[in-house]
């Protein structure tokens, strides 16, 4: 019989976000961290407003390291209290006094559990938006450099699982930039709104006010102490204290559903084209990536497949965010509460999604000369509806799409051509068109696909420019 210790969760079962850098993001690590900060935050910002000694503030941020936290002491005390400020102060206050006794008093002074636990998961979220939005923009760039040396690629073009009409691989690659360009605004948005917490016991900042009583004016100083200790710890400030409007959490949510999601899409569309049978693009091959246990030819795809199953995973953990706007009181009794856990979740999932996905984009190479013989798997009916719109004025446009619906599904039947097809019923019908053959080039019937990826690329340059100078 073996002894089970300390474990750590390394994410084997966790594909979305493994070896990804997200998990140590929102560690408990990462969470006592934050919380230490926030602490020192609220100790410095009321030191400046002279509702502590400036001596004590310093005492609080030399005594506020990792070193004098036991996070299995903090697990144990969220037993107990349900939450795991109440020992996090406790072992924090006994670091101050052993330090400088006359400074340990000033520990938490007026505030709540929620104060700083919502603080420092606003500094989870701050920390793990901001590497979302740099692999986004990784992803963008590779996606945008597919878009411009793929902008006159045909392809076809894909409805309902079938062949469609023609487009090009740049204008494919120029949507899922768009989609990345859409995350990108949102996660930006979403961070710079991130608001500090700062309510006390029931949102009034009432002990904030009383032991700000000496300051001359005390009001004065309550309010303006979640400016401050934002200010430090680079969030918002809040226009009401939100124990009991969880929007900024909702806020979170939606943005990482959104992320997911479009990049979802692009991690859908390659699993698609990766097929054996399609071929058009391929994640680029590397030493034991996508091996099979068993099947030693295989190369899966393994960047799409993590994207997308995080695209599958988060939202229905999101959903309890939502879920969780809904809570009575003042401070909630278990909506708050269910909160923690899928948000870091939430967070871990994004990340790493987004991290897969700049890999995916980076790694992926693209087959013209697939998509070219694709092109012809359906011996011109990809065509069809350019024909159809040439013919209508000759025969009327009921008349054409009959003649093409019958000579598309001889085509089809017998394995002929679509144009000579068409040739032989245009001459029996004495119905002369002008060079039929070239009707059924797939180049010369693309729209404004290239027009469209230029508007892409353009909007990605528009970011960027926004980005350094923002």
């Amino acid at each position: 019989m073996t002894t089970r210790g300390t474990t750590l969760d390394y994410g084997i079962l966790a594909p979305a976000w493994a070896a990804t850098g997200a998990a140590e993001l929102v560690d408990d690590d990462a969470l006592m961290t934050a919380m230490l900060a926030t602490e020192v935050a609220l100790a410095e910002a009321q030191a400046e407003l002279g509702v502590i000694p400036a001596g004590a503030a310093t005492a609080i941020r030399v005594a506020a390291v990792p070193a004098c936290i036991d996070l299995a002491a903090i697990a144990a005390g969220v037993r107990q209290t349900a939450n795991p400020v109440v020992s996090l102060v406790e072992q924090l206050t006994a670091a101050v006094r052993s330090a400088d006794p006359s400074a340990a008093e000033y520990v938490h002074r007026g505030s709540t559990s929620q104060d700083i636990l919502d603080t420092a998961l606003m500094l989870l979220c701050a920390a793990t938006l901001e590497r979302i939005e740099n692999d986004l923009l990784a992803c963008a760039d590779s996606l945008a450099g597919h878009a411009d040396r793929h902008r006159e690629t045909p392809m076809a073009g894909r409805t309902l699982t079938q062949h469609a009409v023609p487009v090009t691989f740049g204008l494919k690659a120029a949507t899922w930039l768009h989609l990345v360009l859409d995350a990108v605004e949102r996660v930006r948005r979403t961070r710079s709104a991130l608001p500090v917490s700062v309510g006390g016991a029931a949102g009034t900042l009432a002990a904030y006010h009383q032991y700000a009583v000496d300051t001359g004016d005390p009001v004065d100083a309550t309010l303006r102490l979640p400016a401050l200790v934002a200010r430090r710890l680079g969030l918002a400030e809040p226009g009401l204290p939100w124990h009991g409007i969880r929007t900024p959490l909702a806020d979170v949510a939606a943005s990482l559903m959104s992320t997911t999601g479009a990049l979802g899409k692009l991690a859908a569309d390659v699993l698609v084209l990766t097929r054996t049978e399609i071929g058009e693009v391929t994640e680029e091959p590397a030493p034991g990536r996508g091996a099979s246990s068993a099947m030693p030819q295989k190369h899966n795809p393994v960047f799409s497949t993590l994207v997308a199953t995080a695209a599958r995973q988060l939202p229905p953990i999101a959903v309890v965010l939502f879920g969780s706007m809904a809570v009575e009181d003042e401070r909630s009794s278990g909506g708050w509460h269910a909160e923690w856990q899928p948000l870091r979740e939430c967070l871990r999932i994004a990340a790493g999604a987004a991290a897969n996905a700049a890999r995916l984009a980076a790694s992926l190479r693209v087959s013209p000369e697939a998509m070219a013989a694709n092109l012809q798997l359906t011996r011109g009916a990809i065509v069809s509806e350019r024909v159809n719109a040439v013919l209508a004025p000759l025969l009327g446009k009921a008349n054409a799409k009959r003649l093409l619906t019958e000579i598309t599904a001889a085509a089809e039947r017998d394995g002929t051509d679509v144009a000579d097809l068409l040739a032989a019923a245009l001459d029996e019908a004495e119905v002369a068109v002008p060079d039929v053959p070239g009707l059924f080039d797939p180049s010369g019937y693309l729209g404004v696909s290239g027009p469209l990826v230029d508007r892409a690329l353009q909007r990605f340059r528009a970011v960027l420019k926004e980005i350094s100078y923002g």
